[in-house]
C-alpha cells in the first residue's frame, strides 16, 4: 500500500479548482475510437472515505479484459486533498488514485471510474480529468444521472437513452440488466460514447455494475480497514 502526500501546488480553493479544470478540459481527446472490448487490460478505480479522520484509501484493480480474472491490483491511502464541493470531487481523490495507478506493476489500459467524465457540469469529471492526467483512455460508469435528464431505457439488457444536457447528449443511460435500474455512461478521454458503452456491457456480465467497479469497491474498502489494524 502506498501512502500519498498532497501535492504543494494542489487547489486549495474553488476557484483554484475551477481554474485547473478549464485548463484541462481543452485538452480532453474525443476523436479516438478507444481499445476494443475484450482486449488488454481494463482497470477499475475507486475511493473510500474516513470522513473523521480525513482518509481516504484508493484502489487499482486490473482485469483481462476477456476473461475478467484480475491481472494485478495496488492500493493507496492519503489525506483526502479538496473539501466537498458537487462539480469538483475529483481534486478529493485524483492523487490518491494516480498513486494507486503508478503502483500497478502492468498497463493498466481503459480505466474505469466509478463516476462521470462528460456527464458533468463543466463537461470535466473524476474520468475526464484522470484521463488527461494519465493520457490513458478512460470512461465513467456512474450510479445515478447527477443533473442530467433521461428516457427510462427499454427493459431488456443492452437499452440505452440519451443522457442530456438541455439538447446536448452528455452520456447514456444504458441498461445492464433486464428491468433493472440502468447505469449512467460517459466518456472520459481517447474514446467514443459507443465503446464506452460496449465496454460497460461487456463489464457486466452478472450484475448491475461493472466488476472493474465491484472489485475495486471492494478493495479500497479493504484497504481503509486495514490502516487501522496494522
Amino acid at each position: 500500500m502506498t501512502t500519498v502526500r498532497i501535492p504543494e501546488d494542489w487547489p486549495a480553493t474553488e476557484e483554484q479548482a475551477r481554474t485547473v479544470q478549464d485548463e484541462l478540459r481543452a485538452r480532453v481527446i474525443l476523436d479516438e475510437p478507444g481499445p476494443p472490448p475484450g482486449t488488454g487490460h481494463v482497470t477499475g478505480v475507486d475511493v473510500a472515505y474516513d470522513d473523521e479522520r480525513d482518509v481516504v484509501a484508493a484502489a487499482a484493480v486490473v482485469l483481462d479484459a476477456w476473461s475478467l480474472e484480475v491481472v494485478a491490483e495496488a492500493t493507496a491511502v492519503g489525506r483526502v486533498s479538496f473539501p466537498y464541493v458537487p462539480g469538483l470531487l475529483a481534486f478529493r481523490e485524483i492523487p490518491t488514485v494516480l498513486a494507486a495507478l503508478d503502483a500497478l506493476p502492468c498497463p493498466p489500459g481503459l480505466v474505469v471510474c466509478d463516476g462521470y467524465g462528460l456527464a458533468h457540469p463543466r463537461r470535466f469529471g473524476l474520468a475526464s480529468h484522470l484521463g488527461v492526467l494519465t493520457g490513458l483512455p478512460t470512461i465513467g460508469v456512474a450510479k445515478n444521472p447527477f443533473t442530467f435528464t433521461h428516457d427510462d431505457p427499454d427493459t431488456p439488457r443492452g437499452s440505452a437513452s440519451a443522457l442530456l444536457a438541455g439538447s446536448e447528449e452528455v452520456g447514456r443511460a444504458l441498461r445492464t440488466r433486464d428491468a433493472v435500474k440502468p447505469v449512467f455512461v460517459s466518456v472520459g478521454h481517447r474514446t467514443t460514447l459507443d465503446n464506452a458503452c460496449a465496454h460497460t456491457l461487456a463489464l457486466t456480465p452478472d450484475y448491475r455494475l461493472p466488476e472493474t467497479t465491484r472489485r475495486a469497491d471492494s478493495l479500497c474498502r479493504k484497504a481503509l480497514r486495514e490502516i487501522y489494524s496494522a
